[in-house]
């Protein structure tokens, strides 16, 4: 996808990766980025190419509301995300749920809203952002791994319903990044800024699968080759 350009949204923008996209895209040389956040006061700028967008995406009235504000959206980012739940044996339904709610069933009721303003662009881009974990549980964190693993099975299915339609749908698949939602979780971890510069790349080579980090494009290339040594390791977690 050409960037220089573009109309981007991001969800979750207010701090983290979602504000580190905001700042790639922009030095990539979108024309505007609209910054979504549940509290759009979160997003304090001064630069009149950042939009800052009321957005929770657990709320259908919101998402509605956003859809018809960014009607020249162009590109679509689903960073939004919560981590609620950890080990699936001890977790309790209401925080599986509140991940699902969010990475899951959020995500795909933002695209379903975007898709006529995707359209209308005539070859528009969704990135989802989800994380190695999609593509083998952490046990540790299996509830959150279910809802990431979820929302990659529907970035698949996208595919070719979106495909008829101009608009390209692309996974970012990171490993674990340095930001307030795994603070506590003693790995190695990405820095947001970096991470946000290699996905905004990836976006640009329109790779559907996008392996932003060192260790995303290590375990990447291991999930590639041998899928079952890739989830044997990732239960060592």
């Amino acid at each position: 996808m050409k960037l220089e350009g573009c109309i981007a949204l991001v969800t979750g923008a207010n701090r983290g990766l979602g504000k580190a996209l905001v700042s790639a895209l922009l030095q990539a040389g979108a024309t505007k980025v609209y910054a979504a956040a549940r509290d759009e006061r979160q997003i304090v700028t001064a630069n009149p190419r950042i939009v800052p967008l009321r957005l929770d995406v657990t709320k259908p009235d919101q998402i509605a509301a956003a859809a018809s504000h960014a009607a020249d959206v162009t590109l679509l980012i689903n960073n939004a995300g919560t981590l609620s739940s950890f080990n699936v044996l001890s977790a309790s339904q209401g925080n599986i749920e509140a991940d699902f709610s969010v990475q899951v069933h959020g995500t795909l009721n933002v695209i379903r809203a975007f898709v006529p303003v995707l359209q209308r662009a005539r070859g528009a881009t969704i990135v989802n952002v989800l994380s190695l974990s999609s593509l083998a549980s952490v046990p540790t964190m299996g509830g959150y791994s279910a809802s990431k693993a979820a929302a990659y099975s529907i970035t698949q299915a996208l595919r070719p319903e979106l495909k008829k339609k101009a608009i390209q749908v692309l996974a970012a698949l990171p490993g674990p990044i340095d930001t307030d939602m795994v603070r506590g979780i003693e790995l190695p971890k990405a820095n947001a800024a970096d991470t946000a510069q290699q996905i905004i790349a990836g976006v640009a080579r329109g790779e559907e699968e996008i392996f932003p980090d060192a260790m995303a494009q290590q375990m990447g290339a291991l999930w590639r080759q041998d899928p079952k040594a890739f989830e044997r390791a990732f239960a060592s977690f």
